[in-house]
């Protein structure tokens, strides 16, 4: 089960943290996975924990015309795009009352517009695939508010409704979509917020029914069941990975 061999899965934000994560699985289960970041350093020491077949490439991902040059790239390489996953993203700390229009538009070109192009980019070498999957990343965020990242909630919030969107168009071209919602995962974006949130910590560990921050290595297996055949008939979901955190009364 799972098998993902000749498959080619293109992670964006893939170089570390849940991205690498899920580009784990992926290559266990056989898939040839491209990491797509802009940090060239990270991409070559995360194509060294994959091992051959995969490659990292160069990718800002806001910039005009990115996403199609992706694509282009990965299919002029491999000849193929089976995988998609929409991981990369970012965010902005800081109240409503004084969030900048630069702020507000950081987050949303990166955590919803490039992943609308990055999706869109891709169809046609999903469709031609014939079983395409898309896994876009949303966040606790996407069913909760917090003080301190209204563009983050946002964009995330939009993720799952811009996921059941496609899903429903693409079913016919034998492409799924779904999003995954990590819970407090430890990454680096996370122990920034540890940083300037001192009680968090305890916040979350406290009210998680697991009792544990969640790792990146626990999205290797959502991300292979994703991609995979047997999963050919989940499609519009947003599946929590947060150790029971969203349904902790």
């Amino acid at each position: 089960m799972f098998d993902l061999t000749g498959r080619v899965a293109l992670v964006t934000g893939g170089n570390g943290g849940i991205g690498l994560g899920m580009a784990r699985g992926l290559a266990a289960c056989g898939a040839r996975v491209v990491i797509a970041a802009r940090d060239e350093a990270k991409n070559a020491a995360a194509v060294a924990t994959l091992g051959e077949p995969a490659f990292a490439l160069h990718a800002d991902l806001v910039a005009p015309g990115a996403a199609e040059r992706l694509v282009a790239q990965v299919l002029d390489r491999t000849g193929r795009l089976d995988i998609l996953v929409n991981n990369a993203g970012t965010n902005r700390r800081i109240r409503p009352e004084i969030v900048t229009d630069e702020d507000w538009a950081a987050v949303l070109d990166l955590n919803l517009t490039a992943l609308m192009r990055m999706t869109r980019a891709a169809h046609p070498a999903l469709a031609a695939s014939g079983h395409g999957r898309v896994v876009n990343i949303g966040s606790m965020l996407s069913l909760f508010g917090m003080a301190v990242s209204p563009a983050y909630g946002a964009s995330k919030g939009a993720v799952v409704q811009y996921t059941k969107s496609c899903a429903i168009a693409w079913a016919g071209d034998g492409i799924t979509v779904n999003a995954i919602l990590p819970g407090w995962i430890d990454t680096e974006l996370t122990q920034g917020a540890r940083r300037d949130v001192p009680t968090l910590n305890d916040m979350v560990t406290t009210r998680t029914p697991m009792k544990r921050w969640g790792d990146p290595k626990d999205f290797s297996g959502i991300a292979a069941f994703l991609a995979s055949d047997e999963a050919s008939f989940v499609t519009g979901t947003a599946i929590a990975v947060d150790g029971g955190f969203s349904v902790q009364g």
